[in-house]
C-alpha cells in the first residue's frame, strides 16, 4: 500500500530502520518501522495485519511425554 503524502508529511522521519526501532523502544511503544515510498526514509506504524514477525524465544523447550 502506498503511503499518502499527507501522512508522510505528518510523521517523524528516521534515517534507518534501526533508528526508528530504537525510538519506539525508548518510548516503550509497540511499533514497527517501515520504509516510506514517498520520502525514502523510515516511519513507525502500529499496523501488523499481514506482516510476518519472527517467533520469540520462549526459553528451552521441554518435550512432553
Amino acid at each position: 500500500m502506498r503511503t499518502r503524502l499527507s501522512i508522510c508529511l505528518r510523521k517523524r522521519r528516521y534515517p534507518s530502520a534501526e533508528d526508528a526501532l530504537a525510538a519506539a523502544c525508548r518510548d516503550g511503544l509497540t511499533l514497527r518501522p517501515y520504509r516510506c515510498d514517498r520520502c525514502l526514509q523510515y516511519h513507525l506504524t502500529s499496523r501488523t495485519r499481514g506482516k510476518w514477525f519472527p517467533r520469540r524465544d520462549l526459553g528451552p523447550s521441554t518435550p512432553s511425554s
